[in-house]
């Protein structure tokens, strides 16, 4: 092989790698594995929200017995939701229909929890009780928590899924990885983007 064969050769090879590591071979599992970290903070974070429930209602039922209704939705939308999150299919990121559901259950859950805490403003008691007051603010620390995983994870999959739809990573991504699918990101429910009604 003579010495220009030899340089052409080993040019072809240096443009060929270049070549890839510019189109994104490896920015796409990475930013893949970006969005199931980001997933897997979201699930710890509703599971210590989970986790958290027992307690608070438990504190509350020694002081608002006839609260009963409340009490009880708490607990079965808890059951819900986690009964929701031991059944996840693996692929729940870019599975619609199995995202939505999961979001559907943890805003019941949410919206349970709203009611029970609005009932201790009707028990001075319970409100001053300092268990009460310390799962409460276990309870908003960890709302915030989510709040900041569910946007952590969305940012993820903004990154992953314009990979996905963008020149050249789009065709790197048919090339390399034809079975990676855009991933699902969270969405507003219609009554959270009504304008709250004021009324003095």
């Amino acid at each position: 092989m003579s010495i220009w064969k030899r340089a052409g050769f080993a040019a072809a090879l240096l443009i060929a790698a270049v070549g890839l590591s510019g189109c994104g071979i490896n920015a796409i599992p990475t930013q893949d594995e970006q969005v199931k970290a980001a997933w897997s903070q979201v699930l710890n974070e509703y599971q210590r929200r989970s986790d958290l429930i027992p307690n608070l209602v438990q504190t509350v039922k020694g002081y608002a017995k006839q609260e009963q209704t409340v009490l009880i939705g708490v607990t079965e939308a808890r059951a819900k939701a986690t009964q929701t999150q031991m059944t996840l299919p693996p692929d729940v990121t870019s599975n619609p229909q199995a995202f939505h559901q999961f979001e559907q259950t943890q805003a019941q859950l949410g919206a349970s929890i709203g009611r029970l805490l609005a009932v201790s403003e009707r028990y001075p008691d319970l409100k001053s009780n300092e268990n009460f007051l310390a799962l409460q603010s276990q309870l908003e620390g960890t709302e915030n928590r989510i709040t900041v995983a569910r946007r952590d994870y969305i940012e993820a999959v903004q990154k992953y899924n314009t990979m996905l739809r963008t020149i050249p990573t789009r065709w790197t991504a048919a090339i390399f990885y034809p079975d990676a699918k855009v991933k699902q990101t969270f969405t507003i429910s219609e009554k959270a983007q009504e304008a709250p009604k004021v009324q003095f």
